[in-house]
Order: C-alpha cells, then structure tokens, then sequence
C-alpha cells in the first residue's frame, strides 16, 4: 500500500457554531480571505494531483453542489440523514474506489506547508493504519482547551495530551469494517486501533487554526496575514 492518490473532503455538517453565518449556507462555503473555505480545502487537495476528490453534503447541499458544478470532483450526498465522519467516509467509499484516503476537513485554517503532503512523507502502510495530523496546542490558533492525544517514541497515540487533531489525516479504507453502524464518527476507529498500536501521528510544523466559530475567521485572517 503507497501513499494515498485520493481525497475524501468533509463538507456534510450542520455548522451549528457559526450560528447565522450557516442560516442560508453550508459551512464550507462561508469565507476566509475572500474564498469559501471548501476552494481552501481543494486547493490543498488539487495541490497533490489525486485521482479522484470526493465531497459529502448534507446540510444546504445544494447551495455547495450548485458552486461545485464543472469541477473535477464527485459527490457523495448523504440524504435521509447525516452520517458522521465514519460513516461519511464508509458511504463515499465506492466513489473513492481506493484502499486508502486522505480525509480533509475544510474548517481549518493552514500556515506552512501543505498538510497533506506532511502526511504523505510520514504515511508507513506496514506500521499504521491511520496516521492522524496534530499541532501542539501552543501552534494551535483559536483552540479552547486542552489537546486530545499524546504520541510514544514510535509515534503511536494515546488519548490525552496537549497535541490537536488538525482535521487532516490518511487511514486505511479497510478500517471501516470495523464498525456495523451507518451512522459513526472516525473516534469509533481510531479507539479501536490505538491500543493495537496502528493509529498514529506527525506533528504539523506549521500553523493551524480552527475556523470552526465565528471568532475563528478573524483569527485565521490574521494568522495568514502574517
């Protein structure tokens, strides 16, 4: 198993901490610097040259979908109900076609190199089988409280820490079978391969900050700025 070729953005949430910013939109299509964050987002994954990038939608779908149309990515909408990043990803794994993913959140703010290339020199198939990118808490722009996981010598993670999962992390397609439920956050996967030794982490050596609030725009405009 190589370095991913493939990109899973998700783009389905409700974005209920953005409070009227999301009453008309999706959160994806909120700006930064001028640009809705899911552009952001594809840049990042365009930058990498991927076979396929594939975005869910759910909430305001087709407010996302309609200023999708003409570019090179496919959609993987999540209808009846929202299904979580776990089951987001187990629904578009068809449309990915691949045996391993990059999965991408678009509410993040970057400054330094591109994230998914740090996970691509980092990414080793026969020790991991999700290697999950963080940022120390003190790089962590806009982060109220703590961090959420801690790395041994070998890189393996454990709960607890001051490190922050940035949104951006390559895991193993197979994984999902772990888990019956349509409807599972990625934690459901990562619990379980944490204590056999196979979720992971690098350390991004950039900037990152988390436009997941209203204030974080502001924050993520100055950060860039800078």
């Amino acid at each position: 198993m190589t370095a991913p070729n493939v990109v899973m953005i998700f783009a389905a949430g409700f974005g209920t901490r953005m409070g009227a910013l999301t009453a008309d939109k999706p959160k994806p299509m909120i700006e930064l610097c001028g640009r809705p964050l899911i552009d952001h987002a594809l840049t990042l994954a365009l930058a990498l040259n991927p076979e396929r990038v594939v975005i869910n939608t759910h909430y305001k779908a087709e407010v996302l979908e309609r200023h999708l149309e003409g570019r090179d990515v496919l959609i993987s909408h999540e209808d009846k109900e929202i299904l979580d990043t776990g089951g987001g990803l187990k629904l578009a794994r068809a449309l990915l076609d691949a045996s391993v993913s990059y999965t991408l959140n678009p509410d993040v703010a970057w400054r330094g190199p591109n994230p998914l290339s740090v996970l691509r020199d980092a990414w080793r198939p026969a020790d991991m089988d999700a290697l999950l990118l963080c940022v120390p808490t003190a790089r962590a722009v806009g982060r109220l409280g703590s961090g959420d996981f801690s790395t041994d010598s070998r890189g393996c993670i454990r709960r607890g820490g001051d490190m922050v999962y940035t949104g951006a992390q390559i895991i193993s397609l197979d994984t999902l079978d772990r888990v019956s439920e349509s409807a599972f956050s990625l934690n459901a996967i990562w619990d379980q391969l944490i204590p056999e030794g196979r979720a992971t982490a690098v350390e991004y050596p950039g900037l990152w900050c988390d436009v997941g609030r209203p204030e974080g725009l502001k924050l993520a405009e100055e950060m860039i700025a800078e």
